[in-house]
Order: structure tokens, then C-alpha cells, then sequence
């Protein structure tokens, strides 16, 4: 069962004892060491609440509560929140897309609210009521703040629940018109958005629900780039050979800035995958083949997403897009690849709900 998001996690008068005193004082003390054991057991989220308490019934002089409590909070809410934010070219695309998407009336679902800033635009743009959802508690208690702060109270409900959690009738008075969403890493797909957006359109969406966004494309690049490799793999260190640690290596992208490293565009963007967000996109494994400009050695394929919001709105983490709060996605090569002018070059591209895989096809490896 869903729960609206609280403006306070705890009440600490239950616990207090009746006045100052010893009591207060070994109370702060229990709960603190309760709230850092928490916080060392990878149990951030429970820890919040303890050590909340514990700053609240906290002395002036006694600042180890709230210093662990905002070690808690940090690994709760991951700083890139604050960039997304002031992220202004996300920010201005997703309100015109929303502008022109969303009707006076319109019943409007958005997913993973975070601070429930797609959730006010919807609200602003003359949507009647706004169903948006978030996971993570202390997250959707900030969000319920920001939307009573300002003054869309009555227009808009904090879910604190996935929204695969979600049911008409319960969270939803009747299906939504309209679903905004931006569930989106690096690489398109890695926040669950296919299961959360299937869901979405089989349980709270009417039949002819308009999305935001409505479609995307995963485009890739071949690079060449010793720094970019040396991220996921080592052979020497100080003369000493190291490889064996490259059996630690990840097989899967991570997430950096290219521009913040020496490389080299070996091909013209190519596309990897084409999703249409109206429709389910099962798991599957296709051949692309990408055309080298010049000559070199591929260490890997840079990633990135362009999204379709609306008709004419647009919105990528391409490297073109230096201010963007995305990073791109890398996957690097088990083997250098030798990458000719003018010779194509066959990809395979395996993706599921969470993740794409790129790999050479038949590598000419060359280290």
C-alpha cells in the first residue's frame, strides 16, 4: 500500500523523555550511535531517521549528530541531483515539451519526481490533478515540501512509492492523459524506464496517453583514447606487471566527461538502438556496422541518447552538449581494435530493460 510522503520522517516527541536532562543527553547519544551503526551497515535511508532525532534533542555543543546525519543524506540523495536541476538546457526542454503537451483538465502521471519540478511544470501548464511518484523517502518528504512551498498543494499528490506500485482507484483516481518521465542515465536505459514505462502504459495510462518523452535514439562513436582505456584496464605499474587485477575489469559502460580526456572520433555518430516509448521494447541483439573516417586504434564506443520530447523539442548528453548534466557512457574493448579508413566495421548491440552491450563483431586486435 502507497503512502503519501510525510513533511516530517519522525516525530522526536514520542521518544524525547519529559524535559531536559541525563536522559535527553543518553538518548541523543543512543540514537546517534544507532544512526552511525546503521550508516556503516549500508542502511543510509533508516540511519536518516535516527540521527534526525538525534540532531533535534541534540545540545547546542553537540554537532556529531548532524554531521552524521548529513553523511547519511549525502549517500541517500546523490549530489547529481543539484546539477540536474540547475541543468537550464533539460530544464527549458522539458518545459516547452510539457507546455505543449499537457491540455487544460488533463489527469498528468510523472515518474520519479526527485523535486518535483517536471511535476509543477505539468501543474503550471493547466493540468486538474498530477500523480507523481518517488521511491526514496527523504526525497519525496523535500519534493512535498517544494510543491507546498509553491502553492501547487492542491493540484499536485507526492506518492512515496515506485510507481510500479501504483493502482487506479487507490493512487490514482482514474488513468492519466498524460505520463512525463526522465528516468534516464547516461546510456538511456540503465534507471529502469522500459519496465516503469511498460507498466505505466498497461495499468495507469489511458489508451491514447501522450508521453514525454515520446521516443529516443542511442547513438555511439568508435575512439580511440589510451586514457579512456587505461579507466578499465592496467598491464604495468612501477615495472611490475599488474594484469591479473584486469580480471576485475567491468564488462559494462561507465559514465564520464570525453571532453575531460584526450581522444579521438575514429567514426561519424552511428545509431545503436531506437526506442518508441508508446510500445514495449523486448530484449534483443542486433548487427550495426559504423564507417572509420581515418585511421587508428579503437579502444572503445562512446554513448550517448538524444531524446524526442514533443514535436520540434529535443534533448541529448551528446559531447557536443558541453554544459549538460549528463556524462556520456564508455565502454571500452577487451582488445584494441584496428580500425581502417572507408572499411566498416560490424558491431553487435545486445541490449535488455536495463542495460545495452557493444562488442566487436570479429575484432582484428593489435596492442
Amino acid at each position: 500500500m502507497t503512502q503519501q510522503a510525510e513533511l516530517s520522517m519522525s516525530d522526536p516527541g514520542r521518544l524525547a523523555p519529559a524535559g531536559p536532562g541525563p536522559d535527553t543527553a543518553e538518548l541523543v547519544r543512543s540514537l546517534t550511535a544507532r544512526g552511525e551503526a546503521l550508516l556503516h551497515g549500508s542502511a543510509a535511508g533508516e540511519a536518516v531517521e535516527c540521527l534526525r532525532i538525534a540532531r533535534m534533542l541534540a545540545g547546542p555543543g553537540d554537532e556529531r549528530p548532524a554531521r552524521l546525519l548529513n553523511r547519511a543524506i549525502r549517500q541517500v540523495v546523490p549530489r547529481w541531483h543539484f546539477a540536474m536541476m540547475n541543468d537550464h538546457e533539460r530544464n527549458a526542454a522539458y518545459e516547452e515539451a510539457i507546455i505543449a503537451t499537457v491540455r487544460p483538465g488533463d489527469v498528468v502521471l510523472d515518474i520519479g519526481t526527485g523535486s518535483g519540478l517536471l511535476a509543477l511544470l505539468a501543474a503550471k501548464a493547466g493540468a486538474s490533478m498530477v500523480i507523481t511518484c518517488e521511491a526514496e523517502p527523504v526525497i519525496a518528504a523535500a519534493a512535498q515540501q517544494i510543491v507546498l512551498a509553491n502553492g501547487y498543494a492542491d493540484t499536485i499528490t507526492v506518492i512515496n512509492a515506485r510507481s510500479t506500485a501504483l493502482r487506479v482507484g487507490v493512487d490514482l483516481p482514474t488513468r492519466a492523459d498524460v505520463l512525463v518521465t526522465e528516468i534516464f542515465d547516461c546510456a538511456l536505459l540503465g534507471e529502469h524506464a522500459l519496465p516503469a514505462l511498460e507498466h505505466a502504459r498497461r495499468e495507469l495510462l489511458t489508451p491514447d496517453a501522450r508521453l514525454v518523452p515520446r521516443h529516443a535514439r542511442l547513438l555511439g562513436q568508435l575512439v580511440e583514447s589510451d586514457r579512456l582505456r587505461s579507466h578499465n584496464n592496467v598491464s604495468v605499474a612501477c615495472g611490475f606487471d599488474v594484469s591479473t587485477f584486469n580480471q576485475f575489469r567491468s564488462t559494462e559502460y561507465f559514465s564520464t566527461y570525453l571532453h575531460s580526456h584526450d581522444h579521438r572520433m575514429l567514426t561519424a555518430p552511428f545509431e545503436l538502438l531506437k526506442v518508441d516509448f508508446g510500445t514495449d521494447l523486448p530484449a534483443g541483439t542486433s548487427e550495426v556496422s559504423a564507417l572509420p573516417v581515418s585511421d587508428g586504434m579503437c579502444d572503445a564506443v562512446a554513448m550517448w541518447f538524444e531524446l524526442d520530447l514533443a514535436p520540434g523539442v529535443s534533448l541529448s548528453n551528446g559531447p557536443h552538449h558541453r554544459y549538460t548534466h549528463w556524462r556520456q557512457a564508455v565502454q571500452t574493448f577487451d582488445t584494441r581494435l584496428r580500425c581502417e579508413a572507408g572499411l566498416p566495421v560490424a558491431l553487435n548491440v545486445s541490449h535488455d530493460q536495463e542495460r545495452v552491450h557493444v562488442r566487436p563483431c570479429s575484432p582484428t586486435a593489435d596492442w
